[in-house]
Formats: C-alpha cells, sequence, structure tokens
C-alpha cells in the first residue's frame, strides 16, 4: 500500500503538476508487474485457501516451494533487468531530464552507490529499531490502532526510497522514479516474505500470511490500477491522484471504528 498507491501517487501527482504529461519505458514497467502480481496473491490471498492447514498459512512443503519460487523469480528478474533487456529500463529516447546537478557531475562509480545505499539502509534500521519502542507505547496510551504503528514504521523504512523516487519524478526522469518505486514492490514481496517464511521454519513459529477480506480487496484494486496506470507508456496527475485515493482509503480503514474501541479497551 505505501510503495504502490502511496510513493508511486506522490511521483505520479508531483511529475504530472511539474511536467504536464511523462513518459517512461511500457516494456520495463509491465515486466515489474508481470511478477509483483502473480507472487503477491499467491503470497497474501492463496493462503486463505490452501487445505494443508487450519489457519490461513502456509505449511512447511508449501513454505518451502513459495520461498523458492520468489527467490528464483527474483534472481530471473535481476538477471534479465540487467543484462539481456537493460533498455526496457532505461529513460525512453527523447525525454528531456532536468537533473542539472546529475547532468554537470557525469556517472558516478558503482562502489560509489553501494556505500550510499548501505548507509541508508543501516541507518533506516537503527532508527526503526528505535523509534518502534516509542511509537508502539504512543498508540497504545493513546487507544490507536497498533496497525497505526507498523504503518509509521514502514512509511520510515520506505521513506529513502520514496525521496528517491520524487527527486527523480520531479526532474522529469519518471522512468527512475518508476524503477525505484516497482523495484521496492518487488523486492518487498520476493525478499520479505520468504525471510519471514524461513524464520518461521527456523523457530517453529507459525506466520498468518493470508489477509483479510478489506485487505483482500485493497490488494486486488491496488493491483489493478496499477496495470491501468502503467499500461500507456504515459502518465498523467489523474492516475497520480487515484493511487494516493487509494493509500487515503488503506489509512482510513486503519482507524477503522471497531478497531480503534478494541485497542483502547
Amino acid at each position: 500500500m505505501i510503495v504502490l498507491n502511496g510513493m508511486v501517487g506522490l511521483c505520479l501527482v508531483l511529475g504530472g503538476l511539474r511536467h504536464k504529461v511523462q513518459h517512461y519505458n511500457l516494456q520495463g514497467a509491465n515486466a515489474f508487474l508481470a511478477v509483483i502480481v502473480p507472487l503477491s496473491i499467491l503470497g497474501l490471498v492463496l493462503p486463505n485457501y490452501t487445505m494443508a492447514t487450519i489457519e490461513p498459512e502456509l505449511s512447511v512443503g508449501q513454505s518451502v516451494f513459495f520461498v523458492t519460487l520468489c527467490l528464483g523469480m527474483y534472481c530471473v528478474f535481476l538477471v534479465i533487468q540487467t543484462t539481456r533487456h537493460r533498455l526496457d529500463f532505461a529513460e525512453p529516447e527523447g525525454v528531456l531530464s532536468l537533473d542539472v546537478e546529475q547532468q554537470a557531475q557525469g556517472p558516478q562509480p558503482v562502489i560509489y552507490h553501494v556505500v550510499l545505499l548501505l548507509s541508508y539502509l543501516a541507518l533506516v534500521v537503527v532508527l526503526a529499531e528505535k523509534l518502534a519502542i516509542p511509537v508502539d507505547h504512543f498508540t497504545s496510551v493513546l487507544g490507536m490502532p497498533e496497525a497505526l504503528g507498523g504503518l509509521l514504521v514502514a512509511t520510515l523504512v520506505c521513506s529513502p526510497e520514496a525521496v528517491g523516487a520524487v527527486r527523480a519524478a520531479m526532474a522529469n526522469r519518471l522512468q527512475r522514479a518508476v524503477n525505484i518505486s516497482l523495484g521496492s514492490a518487488l523486492a518487498t514481496i520476493s525478499l520479505t516474505i520468504p525471510a519471514v517464511l524461513l524464520l518461521a521454519l527456523y523457530t517453529d513459529k507459525h506466520v498468518i500470511l493470508g489477509l483479510d477480506p478489506e485487505a483482500v480487496l485493497m490488494l486486488v484494486t491496488t493491483l489493478l490500477v496499477s496495470l491501468l496506470t502503467f499500461s500507456s507508456g504515459r502518465t498523467t496527475v489523474l492516475l497520480g491522484a487515484v493511487h494516493l485515493l487509494l493509500f487515503l482509503v488503506y489509512v482510513m480503514l486503519i482507524f477503522d471504528l471497531p478497531t480503534v474501541a478494541a485497542a483502547a479497551a
């Protein structure tokens, strides 16, 4: 919800307000969604309908298979993105970038980006760990839903990518914003779930993956809107506004009155 609606919506709205119509590489966006959609459904909806367990979770065999599937698909995608079809994820020809700072500096070496990425990740992990306890206390004292704490921490974790994506969109480098946003969503679904499942198998814990009906509806709607958004090679403010609307609906559902009442009790 944060990435596909909040981050994507913010990029498209701010980029659209500044440049009216923005263009991206259609093949690259479709490649992201071709992996995100099935893995999302298999990982977050299918467990509600499996018969191997009573709860909406995967059995040991199913967990091992899903971990292998996710990691295998992610590796295949990385090979496609970095070797055979690199141009599918590059800026379309004829797009004028306003990223004057980067153009003046020229391309930076790979090690430069690796060091910055690791530094950002370390900082975000430390901040998320330090803020988790006070955020939970804050929501508990005020009788707010527990999911709000998760939303705040997850937003903090996504903030470096969000800043990079928004800056790219504002500089009319929408393809970079698409790569960052959809790449973040793909990494979340194809790496986070396998990591949690492996940890659960190691510690003999149960992980409830299946979403409740409201969350399933939001997930399916988000995936459908994403397919429509990235289906023409161009975006406008309207498409970004729809994604932001879905994000606001998600936040509203967190503050559902019965949930707040239960948390307060």
